[in-house]
């Protein structure tokens, strides 16, 4: 084991927080505050245990589709993004609905339509299962075809080869969409690009902060939840990128000892869903092991911030009014 004198931390940054997810998690915050419990919310707001839970304890239900809300009452969308069956599904059921769907992510859903309307192959890079997918083939479903892997890039099978578009969830690893992509095009020559970057500033920022840090660390340890696309893949950066070893934890309680045998340098870093005391906790932990020394290594500086849902801003306004009149 390296003395006290050896061990340091690499304090990824970015890390953390991400402009939609604050939006997201204020949108549920602001909706309990000016309407009471319950709220419900369909999905998990941001893939986040924590977050999850302590929304839950202020009055936040989570349900898994729009049919377990009681009619009438009001339902906030997840940061990512429904499907147009889900948007009618709560117009059937009169629910008073708050879109908090990542504007990233909205994009995505835009550009898929678009490409849908001009009869195009919608060759969409992403997991199967994960909400975001669902709810930007569900825009499309009769022009998308799902690509999980690089490997899936050599067996899917399209109906006319020169008219083919790709989209990506926001969430992916940046290297291994970009392998993908390159498998697609030495498959159909004529594929088009979106007509902008789809994986998200944040996601593509928090891996390069972990590339930075990732040769100079015997250990990186990701905060972020198992369902979290982005926290999985900074594992799968961190190792690419020379780490000696890399695991993915929700809490600092779940740090193991056994990991530290011969470590001197721990990297750490946080998943766009993660709030920053997750992180607190885990350096605190470290500390506690003799690795007090923390060096933030910084990569870029984030300053995006989006708007609240107009839902919440209309109730906002009318709340303020009222107050005045």
């Amino acid at each position: 084991m390296p003395s006290t004198a050896e061990k340091k931390v690499l304090l990824a940054a970015p890390r953390g927080y991400c402009a939609g997810v604050d939006r997201a998690v204020i949108a549920v915050e602001k909706a309990l505050e000016l309407h009471g419990a319950p709220i419900y919310v369909r999905k998990e707001i941001v893939h986040n245990k924590y977050v999850v839970e302590t929304l839950s304890e202020r009055g936040a239900i989570f349900v898994e589709e729009t049919d377990e809300v009681p009619e009438g009452a009001r339902v906030v969308f997840s940061a990512h993004g429904v499907s147009p069956a889900v948007r009618e599904s709560a117009d059937s059921r009169n629910l008073l609905t708050i879109d908090a769907t990542c504007p990233l992510v909205t994009k995505v859903h835009k550009e898929a339509v678009r490409f849908a309307k001009s009869n195009q192959t919608i060759l969409l890079i992403g997991h199967t299962g994960h909400e975001e997918v669902e709810g930007t083939a569900g825009e499309a479903p009769e022009h998308t075809i799902v690509v999980n892997s690089p490997e899936d890039a050599d067996l899917i099978e399209v109906p006319d080869p020169d008219n083919v578009v790709w989209l990506s969830q926001t969430t992916l690893s940046v290297d291994e969409t970009m392998e993908t992509v390159r498998r697609l095009r030495e498959r159909f020559p004529n594929l088009q690009d979106p007509p902008s970057d789809d994986i998200c500033y944040a996601t593509q920022n928090r891996q390069v902060a972990v590339k930075k840090i990732a040769p100079q660390a015997d250990l990186v340890i990701v905060v972020g939840s198992a369902n979290s696309s982005n926290s999985v893949r900074l594992v799968e950066v961190a190792l690419q990128s020379g780490a000696g070893a890399s695991h993915r934890i929700d809490r600092a309680t779940e740090i193991d000892p056994a990991w530290f045998d011969g470590v001197a340098t721990v990297g750490v870093t946080s998943g766009a869903s993660v709030p920053e005391i997750l992180v607190r906790d885990v350096l605190d932990a470290l500390a506690t092991r003799g690795y007090e020394t923390v060096e933030e290594v910084r990569t870029a500086t984030e300053d995006l911030m989006f708007s609240l849902p107009r839902e919440i801003r209309a109730d906002l306004k009318a709340k303020e009014a009222a107050t005045r009149a």
